[in-house]
């Protein structure tokens, strides 16, 4: 299993990316800027208290000049400088972009990559893999109500909404893993609806995006006779109306795409980590652990029957 996911708030004060180190140095400036503002005004005030009234004259010298010509000098500053800054985001990549799909579901992600020179795609659930150095073109959609997505080290943030075809680019300058997050409330499990995002050297995404490709390998009955089980309870609980295991179940939409599901990070967009018997935690308890999810709790099953189930998931590498 890949383990825990990583540990620390998500900030956009630590850019991973060169939109997000953009977005970072303009926030940066905005806040000294107001932060020295708001000192000025607060001394000017302070002063003012202390000292007795004085002409109208230099009363109106310090409405004209405070008042208007400051504020609109300050003003006029910022959004130019806020302006020249940003317009690079607007341009397109020099270099053709890797374009990924994101569609966000109540309260899940589905991410699909179209592999290059060919019209198969690459499907998979919560998480979005991308090279460094190389700009991704993210198409974001919604098949359901309004989410929102948000990796604070990696850009800004962009509404997914029904109908309306989306997009934002981002350009990973280090490897890592960065969690995002849905920014829009969507239901009642908005809070456990995480994306996460790693970053990988270009040759390690290659070799990463050829092995997801594959269909899943079906579990041999002599070396996994336990696996075996589960790929035959997976059909007969009907888990295959709504998850695709390319090779073995295909076709199914309604739920994540399960094909190498073993090799992610998390598990029911981020309310479980994958690490060993989170797949059987999540069997048991889906409502418990995530209540309104759209799948059922299978605690009703025996516990030859879950372990199976948990097996046959867990060899999905």
């Amino acid at each position: 299993m890949s383990g825990a996911p990583p540990a620390g708030v998500p900030s956009v004060l630590a850019p991973a990316g060169t939109e997000a180190a953009t977005l970072g140095e303009l926030s940066v400036v905005l806040l000294v800027g107001a932060a020295v503002i708001f000192v000025l005004t607060m001394a000017l005030l302070a002063w003012s208290l202390r000292r007795r009234p004085k002409a109208a004259v230099a009363t109106g010298w310090w409405i004209v000049g405070g008042g208007i010509a400051l504020p609109v000098l300050v003003l006029s500053g910022l959004l130019l400088y806020g302006t020249v800054l940003t317009a690079a985001l607007e341009r397109p990549p020099a270099d053709p972009p890797l374009v990924v799909s994101v569609t966000g579901r109540m309260w899940w992600w589905e991410v699909r990559y179209r592999l290059p020179g060919s019209e198969r795609e690459v499907v998979l659930a919560n998480e979005l893999r991308l090279p460094v150095g190389r700009s991704a073109h993210i198409a974001l959609a919604s098949a359901d109500v309004i989410h929102s997505f948000w990796v604070p080290e990696l850009g800004g943030k962009r509404d997914l909404t029904p109908g309306r075809l989306n997009h934002l680019v981002v350009t990973p300058s280090q490897a890592g893993t960065f969690r995002g997050q849905c920014a829009e409330f969507c239901g009642l499990q908005h809070a456990k609806m995480a994306l996460h995002v790693v970053a990988l050297p270009p040759e390690d995404f290659e070799r990463w995006l050829a092995q997801q490709a594959q269909p899943a390998s079906a579990p041999e009955a002599d070396a996994s006779p336990q696996a075996s089980r589960g790929r035959l309870a997976f059909v007969e609980q009907g888990c295959a109306a709504c998850h695709t295991v390319r090779g073995t179940f295909e076709g199914a939409r309604r739920g994540p795409d399960l094909t190498h599901v073993a090799s992610r990070i998390g598990l029911g967009a981020g309310a479980l980590p994958n690490t060993p018997g989170a797949a059987r935690r999540w069997l048991h308890g889906v409502q418990e652990i995530k209540p309104g999810a759209r799948m059922p709790s299978y605690a009703h099953l025996d516990a030859a029957t879950l372990d199976a189930l948990a097996a046959y998931l867990e060899q999905l590498r």
